[in-house]
């Protein structure tokens, strides 16, 4: 079994599913309810000693610490719409142990440059170590900023102070993203200043999924006015997979993420997100866009991995002629459990949304796709689509879509959603096989092409072949298990 890293720890003090002294075996853990959260360490223990051992200033502490209480009190899910769709039961996290000592920079800051012709930027976390930090000299001399929180606390203490405190710029009614607002033990700030237009995309590599261990993230994007770029965010996994003897399960771990945009008048941010964590990581992401007058941002978010993923979209369109498009596909198999959540609040004039989630289902995985747009009544002249879509491959799936919508402001050019829940559609596969194309290969050609729309939407050539690579890789592998899978299908 691959042994964690060394630094610093924090350990749970009441653990009631700890293992017993001498290796034995642990209690069987209490029976838990879809909702009740699968790990046992205090978010105020953490967020305290984190703030002691790191030696962070007052103010920081004071936030997580007011995080903690925030997330002490609130419920798993405050929308009553969406609180039957929780299932926490297949993440077993009562022993995993959060980070606390996280590196600032590479441990060999002085070895070559690894940035090549195809990025501007690139940065990669593995576990509490930073293994690559690198600027090209086009983006050093534009003046852009690439720096982990522990760096930005030396450099630039207030402006970092700026936007994390008081967490404007995570969901304040949302449990989980108060945890992570507590106990992060490392971030990644990003700044692109006004006028820089970055030609190549930044990357940012989270790698995850050491056993017991909780890697608890923060990144903050802010481009200035006019400024334009795109990212690329991977999640991988931080070693080989991992194999203990016959008869006992391997230790799950924990990854929480967010990535917090703040876009000034006229930039333009693209991003794709590429999850491929190990099947014993429970995700918890979080992604909240503040976009000013017209600003435009983009979100490509792919879900393939990980045991439990719970994700989070919230997106404010506050400037004038702001827009936002936004496609999440999941691609789940085995026992995956998936949790899509979108919030879009429209607040400016003529402002534009267009969402859209797709997810293909296989084997015994579950996805629940919700949604909400909200205009508010200064929203004139209002255009926004939400879209939901699940397509069940065998029968044990079960895919849920809640999309829904509110309506202060009636001056709108649109306000629509749609949903359908069902199988392969039997048309197209005849159309294809009429065509000489064998079943099998005809599903496999409906099921990736639907699911094209975040991977013609990656712009790096590289991640985008590698994404394709990903969701034929997984296709391959449970390919067996498609099946006549009974549905039934909605719109709305």
């Amino acid at each position: 079994m691959m042994a964690p890293t060394t630094e610093g720890t924090v350990e749970a003090t009441t653990e009631p599913n700890a293992r017993r002294a001498g290796g034995t075996a642990r209690p069987r853990p209490e029976r838990r309810g879809p909702a009740d959260l699968p790990f046992a360490f205090s978010a105020a223990d953490v967020a305290a000693v984190l703030a002691s051992e790191r030696g962070e200033p007052e103010w920081l502490r004071a936030d997580r610490l007011a995080a903690a209480d925030s997330y002490a009190a609130l419920p798993i899910e405050t929308n009553q719409l969406y609180t039957t769709y929780i299932d926490l039961r297949s993440a077993d996290l009562a022993d995993v142990r959060p980070y606390a000592s996280t590196a600032e920079g590479p441990a060999d800051a002085g070895s070559s440059p690894t940035t090549t012709d195809a990025t501007d930027a690139l940065i990669e976390l593995r576990e509490d170590g930073v293994t690559v930090l690198e600027l090209s000299a086009e983006a050093t001399a534009a003046g852009v900023v690439l720096e982990t929180f522990g760096a930005a606390l030396r450099r630039d203490p207030d402006g970092l102070r700026a936007e994390l405190a008081g967490g404007r710029s995570l969901p304040m009614d949302d449990k989980l993203a108060q945890l992570t607002r507590a106990c992060w033990s490392q971030g990644v700030r990003i700044v692109v200043p006004d006028g820089v237009h970055l030609a190549r995309p930044i990357v940012l590599r989270w790698a995850a999924g050491v056993p017991d261990r909780a890697l608890i993230t923060r990144t903050l994007v802010r481009l200035g006015a006019g400024a334009e770029a795109s990212l690329v965010e991977e999640l991988v996994p931080s070693g080989p997979t991992i194999v203990c003897a016959a008869g006992e399960a391997v230790p799950q771990s924990l990854f929480t993420g967010t990535l917090e945009v703040t876009l000034e008048a006229g930039a333009k941010l693209a991003v794709a997100s590429i999850q491929d964590l190990p099947t014993g990581v429970t995700t918890f992401q979080h992604r909240h866009g503040v976009i000013g007058d017209g600003a435009s941002l983009r979100w490509a978010l792919a879900q393939l991995g990980s045991r439990v993923v719970r994700s989070r979209v919230d997106n404010r369109l506050e400037g004038d002629r702001s827009s936002v498009e936004q496609v999440e596909i999941v691609f789940g198999s085995d026992e995956q459990v998936v949790d899509l959540t979108s919030y879009t609040r429209h607040l400016g004039r003529d402002t534009t949304g267009n969402l859209l989630s797709k997810g293909v289902l296989l084997d015994g995985a579950r996805s629940y796709m919700k949604g909400l747009i909200t205009i508010e009544k200064s929203a004139v002249g209002t255009d926004s689509f939400l879209g939901e879509f699940g397509m069940n491959l065998s029968k044990r799936t079960r895919a849920v879509a809640i999309p829904s919508l509110e309506i202060d402001q009636p001056d709108c050019r649109r306000a629509a959603h749609s949903s359908s829940v069902g199988p392969i559609d039997e048309t197209q596969l005849f159309y294809l096989e009429s065509r000489g194309i064998p079943p099998d290969e005809a599903r496999k050609y409906i099921v990736l092409g639907f699911l094209e729309p975040v991977v013609a939407r990656v712009p790096l050539a590289s991640a985008e072949e590698r994404l394709r690579e990903l969701l034929e890789g997984k296709w391959t592998a449970s390919a067996g298990s498609v099946g006549a899978a009974g549905g039934s299908a909605s719109a709305a």
